[in-house]
């Protein structure tokens, strides 16, 4: 079975101009489909090839021998699950039971924002920043590099990229300010409330 580079899930200028046409071209068709193909030819003839990313994920995240798989495994599932996560015309204030979450779970949503920009903000090189949840409670998780929260059994909902390759043809070095049109503009709340309805109790 060989990883394949999915669909985007609208035109690579929608999301413009917060993300644009030209970021996407190298994002998505450069840095993530690289990441497809230098996995494909890493499980060639090993005992992975036929398994699922997630299983790939999880059988290599704590072996060192295995980083090269894990790394770009973790970034082909990671750059899928953050193209899903957002949408044209979306962001700003969550409805249904995502909302409802992080109103018990931060206090509010603007406590909310504030812990995910300081995170995006403080995260330290390359990475992605997280709403996780884990016991039925949402958590704001840092990862480095390819790391990913599924290799650490907890269930993402949403996720913003921090490597510079995201966002630094349209913002530079103002990562201040593409989270802050992420939040506003692209969150796909909908997707969010999509695994909490299909995860509850995790």
């Amino acid at each position: 079975m060989s990883i394949i580079l999915p669909d985007l899930p609208y035109k690579k200028d929608a999301l413009a101009p917060y993300v644009s046409s030209r970021t996407m071209d190298f994002h998505y068709e450069k840095h993530h489909h690289a990441y497809v193909t230098k996995l494909n030819k890493l499980l060639e003839g090993t005992d992975m090839a036929d398994k699922t990313i997630e299983d790939i994920i999880k059988k290599t995240v704590n072996n060192t021998d295995q980083i090269g798989i894990f790394n770009n495994a973790a970034q082909v599932w990671n750059h899928t699950f953050y193209w899903k996560g957002m949408k044209p015309g979306c962001g700003g204030l969550p409805t249904g039971p995502i909302a409802d979450k992080i109103e018990s779970d931060f206090g509010s949503y603007d406590n909310f924002i504030i812990e995910f920009k300081n995170a995006g903000l403080g995260q330290f090189g390359s990475g992605w920043i997280w709403l996780v949840l884990k016991n039925n409670t949402l958590g704001i998780m840092k990862t480095s590099n390819a790391d990913t929260p599924i290799a650490h059994g907890l269930t993402p909902l949403m996720t913003v990229d921090v490597w510079e390759h995201a966002y630094y043809l349209d913002y530079q070095n103002r990562r201040g300010d593409y989270l802050e049109a992420f939040i506003k503009n692209l969150i796909n709340w909908e997707f969010a409330n999509e695994i909490i309805l299909t995860n509850k109790g995790s």
